[in-house]
């Protein structure tokens, strides 16, 4: 299937509608039925502005994450047209791929 992989950049400390950005993103990406999406906690990084971003042993708030996804092209239009509409800022790459399962499923 061809379509895209979208990375969303953030910190454990961004809000939208009171709970973390990124936990806002998986919830939507699951209630949108999209085939899944990841989550992963980075230990440091930098973004646009060139502070640095880390997670600390008494504080996690500034923690970079990512949420990878593979979508379809329509899929990624409706995940943006959502996103526009909830008006979210945050930062996204977005490349074309190739994706797929293998193997006998369970």
């Amino acid at each position: 299937m061809k379509g895209y992989q979208i990375t969303f950049f953030t910190q454990q400390d961004r809000q939208h509608h009171h709970m973390p950005l990124a936990e806002w993103l998986m919830r939507t990406a699951h209630d949108m039925g999209l085939r899944g999406a990841t989550r992963v906690a980075a230990s440091e990084g930098f973004g646009q502005h060139g502070r640095i971003h880390s997670a600390h042993f008494f504080e996690l708030g500034d923690q970079p994450q990512e949420i990878v996804l593979a979508v379809t092209e329509a899929e990624a239009e409706r995940l943006f047209a959502l996103l526009a509409q909830e008006d979210i800022h945050v930062f996204y790459v977005k490349t074309p791929v190739e994706f797929g399962v293998l193997g006998i499923s369970d």
